[in-house]
């Protein structure tokens, strides 16, 4: 999934990144609110991590704009304050969920797990389209119950794609789920990662359609 991290410290910002990274996760930064403010307006993101302490536009006032502009991005607000009333403005404004520094990487993962299955509506970790199944805590995957040795990219790809049987994913939809804005992708970017997951998916019991113009769709016969 697609990921901002908007952290002013850059040992947290270093370390957070990092560890969503080894995840499997899709990660661009920041450290100012108004430079994330442009990227959250310009590009689409699965999940915004904010830290509520930033230097001219705190993060309360970013999640205000964030919300007033109708997106409805998942928001995970980090503060080093456990006071009840800053986690209750937090929340009033629009965040979905509150993390108090200094925190465990298990306690992010497991929130940012849940706050990525209430997007998709799903209730567990475990997703399941035919005979693959993916596991979005381990970030493995198994085709007849065997596993399947996959790259964290085409896990993430993989995570797209049957967690939405049927649905047409564009390539630049794609593009903007699993690439940071300094990849510099394209299409044939894409197109290669698609031929490598469906390599590894031979023997599966559906099949990804490309159709021409449109993008990639996972269907059964």
């Amino acid at each position: 999934m697609r990921i901002l991290v908007v952290e002013d410290s850059i040992d947290v910002a270093d370390a957070v990144c990092a560890h969503l990274e080894r995840l499997g996760h899709c990660v661009d930064r920041d450290a100012s609110g108004a430079s994330a403010a442009a990227k959250v307006t310009a590009d689409h993101y699965d999940l915004l991590i904010l830290d509520i302490m930033l230097p001219g536009l705190d993060g309360y006032e970013l999640l205000r704009r964030v919300r007033a502009g109708g997106l409805r991005t998942q928001v995970l607000m980090l503060t080093a304050c456990a006071e009840i009333e800053e986690r209750v403005r937090a929340l009033d404004l629009g965040a979905d969920d509150y993390l108090i520094k200094p925190f465990d990487f298990r306690e992010l993962e497991a929130r940012i797990r849940v706050l990525l299955r209430r997007v998709g509506g799903d209730s567990t970790n475990l997703l399941s389209f035919g005979n693959v199944t993916l596991d979005r805590k381990s970030r493995t995957a198994q085709l007849g119950g065997l596993p399947l040795e996959l790259t964290r990219r085409e896990v993430a790809l993989l995570e797209i794609i049957i967690a939405r049987p049927g649905r047409i994913f564009g390539k630049d939809e794609l593009i903007e789920k699993l690439f940071t804005l300094d990849d510099n992708p394209n299409a044939n970017t894409v197109e290669q990662h698609m031929a490598r997951l469906r390599k590894k998916l031979a023997g599966a019991d559906f099949e990804i359609r490309t159709l021409r113009g449109l993008g990639y769709q996972a269907v059964r016969p």
